[in-house]
């Protein structure tokens, strides 16, 4: 018995250098893309965070399975973990589906702190240079000096018109 612990210790070890080698990759990765594409360091920062947040409760999952808890109760939290981000990805309002959004304007949207974007509406537009991009908002600071939040999954969902800071110069 006291052999099976052993073994049980050594991989929940392997289990964290690989999880905190991960975190290393993507840190260093996040940092080349912050270079290659000029993104702001707080941008760099939220992302970190809240990857670094996924690794680690993977590797809570992962660890308790190496200690012997039941199959039946990974399952269950495995399924409540994904309907829970099944429900992030399509409900508009939801914590989650901003901070899903956030990660993807990350990544993936041209725009940056200090581009100016106009949001194309139905009725009005909403027009502002972006003045932060956080976990769960996009700041604007209109030509008012005023400053307005818009939720990054609204970011995602309307039709953007962006004049980036290169232009500008």
């Amino acid at each position: 018995m006291e052999f099976l612990n052993h073994f049980k210790i050594i991989e929940t070890l392997i289990v964290l250098v690989l999880a905190f080698i991960i975190r290393l990759l993507i840190t260093k990765s996040l940092g080349k893309i912050q270079l290659k594409f000029g993104f702001q360091q707080a941008r760099i920062i939220v992302t970190n965070k809240v990857i670094t947040v996924l690794i680690y409760a993977l590797v809570i999952v992962v660890i308790a399975f190496i200690w012997g808890v039941d199959k039946e109760q990974i399952l269950i939290y495995i399924s409540s973990l994904l309907t829970i981000l099944g429900i992030a990805f399509f409900a508009q309002w939801s914590i989650l589906s901003n901070i899903t959004a956030g990660i993807i304007l990350f990544v993936n949207y041209p725009v940056k702190i200090g581009d100016r974007i106009t949001i194309l509406e139905k009725d009005y537009e909403i027009s502002g240079e972006i003045s932060d991009i956080g976990a769960f908002f996009i700041t604007l600071k209109n030509p008012e000096n005023e400053l307005i939040t818009i939720p990054n999954s609204i970011i995602l969902q309307k039709n953007i018109k962006y004049y980036p800071q290169e232009l500008e110069e």
